[in-house]
């Protein structure tokens, strides 16, 4: 039965068919689970090199889907965590790097050889923690909305984000104020989230693409989603996001990205910028020029692109608003610290 799992997943991850970030992260987990449940090995060491040969596979598999490398790098981080705890060091301590430490000892630090027969039981445990934290994110984060968004407020946001979603639906409940939705073309999932905005009775226009710049001036704050945080605080976001944040950053109207700790990726969009592959996913150009025009003689030869994420540079973005609170995006160095360990940033 888990390998039935197992290859449905590889199969659904390979044809991209999950809906949102949130479910490509409770299935990778629950993959790495069934992984760790059947290993067998004699130390953590041989464990993690299981879990690095099994990463890099699924990983190839979509390399644009980042928060599936994450997930690898936060069940190894698991994994050194309790190898630590059961050997008797605190988990500050076996994180740290003190000067005399990194002097006195190799570069590999532990050598993860010594044999624990409660290690899989405690890493089990530990990976099913962290799922009840992920269940929990987006509650954690919507549950700030009363601090960000006040009466009376004109709020822009761009496609559509379950994370912003909730976020402005929580902070309806006690404040009014109004949202302008972009359409987000080509795939206009704007409208998805307008009309679920004005079922819930909050006060929401949608506008085009091309008229942000126009509407910035009477915006208040921006609130988006992102695809995903790169180490530098830059965003991997919804094509057409960058267009926001330059408007916003012209008529210095806040922008505020929301987002759970798990999209917080330990790569700079120098390295993939090369590899478009890694970084970005082309889409059919049916949606932005139709098929009957493209077969045209004026246009023949002529290649369409059509991206699914534009990258947006950290000194554009205002503040991240994660499941643990608010954050400059100069911080990111210092969560990524806390949530993979070094020597897991290249599998």
């Amino acid at each position: 039965m888990a390998t039935l799992v197992m290859d449905q997943f590889l199969m659904d991850l390979k044809q991209d068919r999950f809906k949102s970030s949130y479910e490509t992260v409770c299935k990778t987990i629950n993959y790495l689970r069934h992984v760790i449940s059947a290993a067998r090995f004699s130390h953590a060491k041989d464990l993690m090199k299981t879990i690095q040969q099994e990463g890099k596979k699924i990983i190839a598999l979509q390399p644009s889907a980042y928060v599936v490398g994450n997930m690898v790098r936060r069940v190894l981080k698991i994994i050194r965590e309790e190898y630590a705890r059961l050997r008797g060091l605190s988990e500050e301590s076996a994180g740290k790097e003190s000067l005399h430490r990194m002097l006195t000892t190799s570069a590999s630090g532990d050598d993860f050889l010594m044999s624990l027969k409660e290690l899989k039981i405690t890493v089990m445990e530990a990976i099913k923690e962290y799922l009840d934290e992920l269940e929990v994110s987006i509650h954690n984060i919507s549950a700030q909305a009363i601090e960000h968004i006040h009466s009376n407020e004109v709020v822009l946001t761009i496609g559509k984000s379950r994370t912003v979603e909730a976020f402005l639906k929580q902070a309806a409940k006690t404040r009014k104020f109004h949202v302008i939705v972009v359409e987000g073309a080509p795939n206009f999932e704007g409208h998805i989230l307008a009309k679920s905005l004005a079922e819930s009775g909050i006060e929401t226009t949608i506008i085009t693409d091309s008229a942000v710049f126009a509407i910035m001036s009477r915006v208040n704050k921006v609130i988006i989603g992102t695809h995903s945080i790169l180490a530098n605080g830059g965003l991997k976001a919804v094509v057409g996001t960058r267009l926001v944040a330059l408007a916003a950053k012209r008529h210095a109207v806040p922008l505020i990205v929301l987002a759970a700790m798990y999209k917080l990726c330990p790569m700079h969009y120098a390295d993939s910028a090369g590899k478009d592959a890694m970084f970005n996913r082309l889409t059919s150009p049916q949606a932005v020029l139709d098929y009957g025009i493209a077969g045209s003689n004026e246009l023949c030869g002529v290649q369409v692109y059509s991206p699914m994420f534009d990258y947006v540079p950290p000194e554009l973005v205002t503040l991240f608003i994660s499941n643990i609170g608010g954050n400059a995006p100069s911080y990111m160095y210092r969560l990524l610290s806390e949530l993979y360990h070094p020597d897991d940033h290249e599998l």
